[in-house]
């Protein structure tokens, strides 16, 4: 965003300023709360042989931290897009959609090789026993290099750590389809969005429909494995997100029945999520969770992902407040302070989600290297995974700066 000169910011009169001129939409802090929350915990979930990713949210329940950020970039994509569709039309709009998918797919690109260069040069060593590349299944990579550079380019090879922002990639070139199809009637963007999520799931279609026709991408030209990420599975949350953020969804009122269906929800996921197995000791949720896997299935959103994190959406959003006024809110105290600084920081994060994705994804291999080496007692973890997060919120400011364009400002004399 370009800071305008503060010697041509004079105030102007209220006749001044046309009648057309749009409101300008102030940015919920939720919306940077909980995705900066989110670049956290995929640090951590990331992160090799890490102990804190026994207490991430995906250990409580079906849904994780790749919820939070796809539907938080469905909400934050309305905001940005929806506004250009809106002030300089559908074919504009979609350009600067284009633009963004352009940017995402050379950050894809980069951090591949960012991470395979990392783990290339730790094998070069030989002063390891364990190959590093393997680490991530990128043998054939390195034993064939060219038909995979062909495949990573074209995003036929996608191993399976690298696949969040190709998923994310395809689901924003459907936004001119969606934005297209909501200006004949909204009736229709929910049809092909619904239609779109049940034929990626190849679990369902096997129970109900023999003769099937998945919707899937294939990840590898020597196997039949598909992106893990399903794009046309995972737009449903992102198209929600973007729907509520639109308008298109009215806002769920708060009501004492609905948060206790939500409770209800979040709470009856328990027994059946990794902590209720492997903690709790109900081991019959492992036999439920095998003969049930198209509903929790990850790779395709499973339906039981969809309403948990509903749930738990519903529940986050009564809590922070309209607009965030509870995460916001300034207190006296020395904790009060505490936390606006440390509410200031997340919120910084979250605001630069690509840019610390980007750096947590990198930094997590970096992290699980260094704890090879100097172990995993618990006091050592804390500091690595403290460590990254300094990381990230560095990342993060830098980042903010450059987009800020410092450099375009007017000398002041």
């Amino acid at each position: 965003m370009t800071i305008a000169d503060p010697t041509e910011m004079a105030p102007r009169k209220p006749s001044a300023i046309p009648l057309s001129t749009p409101a300008v939409r102030q940015r919920d802090v939720r919306l940077d709360f909980f995705r900066g929350i989110a670049m956290f915990i995929i640090l951590f979930a990331h992160t090799p042989g890490n102990f804190f990713t026994s207490w991430i949210p995906a250990r409580w329940g079906f849904s994780d931290a790749t919820e939070i950020f796809v539907f938080c970039s469905g909400m934050a994509s309305a905001i940005a897009f929806g506004r250009a569709y809106d002030t300089v039309g559908w074919r504009l709009g979609s350009a600067r959609v284009s633009f963004r998918v352009w940017q995402v797919y050379w950050a894809h690109i980069g951090l591949f090789f960012a991470i395979a260069t990392f783990l290339a040069a730790i094998d070069m060593t030989g002063l390891y026993e364990k190959e590093y590349i393997g680490t991530l299944n990128l043998w054939k990579f390195f034993e064939d290099p060219g038909p995979q550079l062909v495949g990573l380019l074209t995003l036929t090879y996608v191993p399976n750590y690298f696949d969040i922002l190709p998923m994310y990639m395809v689901v924003l070139v459907m936004m001119p389809l969606i934005m297209a199809l909501s200006r004949i009637h909204l009736g229709l963007v929910a049809g092909f969005v619904g239609l779109t999520w049940l034929f990626a799931q190849e679990g369902l279609l096997e129970i109900f429909w023999a003769g099937h026709l998945h919707f899937a991408l294939p990840a590898e030209p020597w196997s039949e494995r598909t992106w893990f990420f399903n794009p046309f599975g995972w737009q449903l949350i992102f198209f929600t997100g973007f729907a509520f953020m639109r308008g298109w969804l009215p806002k769920p009122p708060v009501h004492p029945l609905l948060i206790g269906i939500a409770l209800v929800l979040v709470v009856a996921n328990i027994p059946l999520s990794h902590i209720g197995m492997r903690e709790l000791g109900f081991d019959w949720a492992r036999d439920w969770r095998i003969a049930n896997n198209w509903l929790i299935n990850k790779s395709d959103f499973g339906l039981l992902r969809y309403t948990h994190f509903l749930a738990l959406a519903y529940l986050c959003w009564v809590a922070a407040g309209d607009k965030g006024a509870r995460l916001i809110s300034e207190g006296a105290t020395v904790l009060g302070r505490i936390w606006q600084r440390i509410l200031a920081i997340i919120l910084k994060v979250g605001q630069q989600s690509l840019a610390v994705f980007i750096t947590s994804m990198f930094i997590a291999r970096v992290s699980g290297f260094v704890m090879d080496n100097i172990g995993r007692d618990t006091w050592t973890v804390v500091a690595v995974n403290v460590a990254g997060m300094g990381v990230l919120v560095l990342v993060a400011y830098g980042a903010g700066w450059y987009k800020s364009q410092p450099w375009r400002r007017k000398a002041v004399p």
